[in-house]
């Protein structure tokens, strides 16, 4: 009984730094609507900032002095990084505020190893708190105590900071609704910048108080940015009380589930995530949002069939594409089977976002799973390469097919939170279902067939098959079901006034778009020979969710575009250079602010201009020549 009471007391002190970050992630949703992916970001350099200042100028400030200078330092960088980047585009869709925030997220990585190196860092132990304290004969560490007490004086400090000032007044306010504080006067641009220097400093002051008990490395960030994305949607958005609960919940179920539930340790605070979004989307400490007057992010104008010169651009490209071999060598055609694969993955996302107007977090679930179908087929079953490719995709499809038809039940942020934790789910049964999947390990040995083992091959299969998937989702956009998709996207109720049951379109448009996903996934398989969870990770879904925003949502080919940029340059710049994560986050960046339409949205809005002006010429110059006549 003393150990259990001990490992309760072990996932109440990681519950303190974990209430601190969500907290200020939930703050930071709650007024400004930024899904901040860069959070985590910010909560690894309080650690490595708290790292330098209490070894080199401990004399000075003393331990506690550097880990609250640090998260001084991090809001100040916070507050830079709102006014320079976010003010620039808290005007453009929310979801290209994740894209900056992830692009960000890709910048401080390198910057990081830069400047502090890739070895892990070992902080020294808080002054005061070196010791343990006897609990019933076992031994629990005295800093981990103070962490116990901590967590509850910050909620207090933060409940009285949001109840009894104007401020807190004021962000509670732009909480409910924003456009009715800046209807009454407030200046919201000044609200938004001490929204985020809050937010910041309590990621960062998070992050600085872990140095006694964890080592700092570069990876921290997405450790932790999950978790907190889970605790702020339990909890509920801009709830404070929430996220100490939802905190506390997740804490205690990691520090128990690895001792009671050991095969699914990993999975229960998903579960958890997932059951909660099911019964109560708003969290459990929320409150439901007014309907939005459209999708998150998504202001998608109508498709149009291609013009003649298009369908001839199309096909053109197609046979340069086509004619790569001829001159490209074994590397070349790896990597560009490696990004029509990727094409694949990224128009099925796409589709889901423009036509659907669903964003989802968790796309790379049912890339994973035509993965693993391929290899359960190949490996265990010992089917044809074509058998496989046919049938392995059908794992994804019914991943799509159970977790889409709770997923569409939601909208906006809670929709994308609940395809997160799903995916989350499918990867934790991948990583710890060492029997069947490999685990860690994975399966390998997955390899094409001799008809399809060639580069050149293989590159022409992925080619083909990519261009197939365009060209049917293409169909389905401009058939009568793509026509009631996007009448449930534009306007639910008038949709379904007509008699569209628009809850069963976006379903089967969900199970469409995993059904490509797992093709994609089932080709990748045989690309590399071998199948992994990650390949289901989080960081392929924001992948995923990079190449459409890079290409644009709002265009037709924009998901074929990002896809074929995004993952050239980031095959190249880490060819090329140690730094790929800090050039391409700055090129993502960069993106956002000068194109917020995409490339592609971007090209078309150049062209769009010129045809008016060309037009807006032709009535003068054609009275010109009557008068001259």
């Amino acid at each position: 009984m003393a150990f259990y009471f001990v490992q309760f007391l072990t996932g109440l002190a990681s519950a303190a730094s974990l209430f601190l970050v969500a907290s200020g992630l939930s703050i930071i949703f709650g007024v400004t609507r930024i899904v901040n992916f860069a959070h985590g970001a910010f909560y690894m350099l309080g650690a490595y900032i708290a790292f330098t200042l209490t070894e080199r100028l401990e004399g000075a400030l003393g331990f506690w002095g550097g880990i609250v200078v640090a998260a001084l330092v991090v809001a100040v960088v916070g507050v830079l990084v709102e006014m320079v980047l976010l003010r620039r585009i808290y005007h453009s869709p929310e979801l290209f505020q994740l894209l900056a925030t992830f692009g960000l997220t890709l910048m401080v990585q390198d910057i990081v190893v830069l400047i502090w190196g890739p070895d892990d860092l070992l902080g020294r132990r808080a002054p005061g708190f070196k010791g343990a304290v006897d609990f019933f004969g076992q031994n629990i560490p005295s800093y981990d105590l103070f962490l116990i007490v901590l967590g509850p004086v910050v909620l207090g400090i933060l409940w009285l900071l949001f109840q009894r000032t104007r401020w807190g007044v004021l962000v509670r306010a732009a909480t409910q609704d924003r456009d009715m504080v800046a209807a009454l006067g407030v200046n919201q641009k000044w609200l938004f910048t001490s929204v985020f220097a809050v937010g910041v400093f309590l990621a960062a002051l998070g992050g600085a108080l872990q140095i006694p008990r964890d080592a700092v490395h570069h990876a921290m960030d997405l450790r932790i940015i999950v978790e907190v994305f889970v605790v702020v949607v339990i909890g509920g958005l801009g709830s404070i009380i929430g996220a100490f609960v939802a905190a506390v919940l997740v804490s205690e179920l990691n520090a128990f589930g690895i001792l009671i539930f050991p095969k699914i340790s990993i999975i229960l605070v998903f579960l958890v995530m997932a059951v909660v979004l099911i019964v109560r989307p708003w969290g459990l400490f929320g409150k439901p949002e007014a309907p939005a007057r459209r999708t998150p992010g998504l202001t998608v104008n109508p498709w149009r069939p291609w013009t003649s010169n298009e369908r001839l651009a199309a096909v053109g490209a197609l046979i340069v594409a086509a004619a790569l071999p001829l001159f490209g060598g074994n590397y070349a055609l790896t990597v560009a089977s490696e990004i029509a694969i990727f094409v694949i993955f990224a128009v099925s996302l796409h589709f889901l976002m423009s036509v659907g107007g669903l964003a989802s977090f968790g796309h790379a679930a049912y890339f994973g799973l035509g993965a693993y179908g391929v290899a359960f087929l190949a490996k265990f079953a010992g089917l044809p390469m074509i058998a496989c490719l046919l049938l392995g995709p059908l794992l994804g499809l019914a991943g799509a097919a159970v977790f889409g038809f709770f997923a569409v039940q939601l909208s906006g942020v809670y929709f994308a939170m609940l395809t997160l934790a799903f995916a989350q789910i499918v990867w934790s049964i991948a990583f710890q279902w060492v029997a069947v999947t490999g685990g860690d390990n994975g399966i390998l040995g997955v390899w094409p067939e001799k008809w399809a083992a060639s580069p050149s091959h293989f590159y022409w299969l992925s080619l083909g098959i990519a261009a197939l998937a365009v060209m049917i989702l293409r169909i389905i956009v401009f058939s009568p079901f793509g026509f009631a998709l996007r009448a449930t996207r534009d306007s639910p109720l008038r949709s379904e006034a007509v008699g569209i049951n628009g809850k069963r379109i976006q379903w089967t448009a969900f199970v469409i778009a995993g059904t490509v996903a797992g093709l994609a996934g089932a080709l990748f398989a045989y690309l590399k020979g071998s199948v992994f969870p990650d390949n289901m990770g989080i960081s392929l879904s924001v992948d995923a969710l990079v190449m459409v925003l890079l290409g644009g949502v709002e265009t037709v080919f924009g998901g074929v575009v990002g896809a074929i940029v995004y993952k050239a340059l980031n095959i190249w710049l880490v060819s090329q250079t140690e730094l790929s994560k800090l050039v391409l986050g700055a090129f993502i960046v960069l993106i956002v602010v000068a194109f917020p339409k995409g490339i592609v949205g971007t090209l078309e809005s150049i062209i769009s201009r010129r045809r008016k002006s060309s037009s807006s010429h032709q009535p003068l110059l054609t009275s010109r020549i009557e008068t001259a006549e």
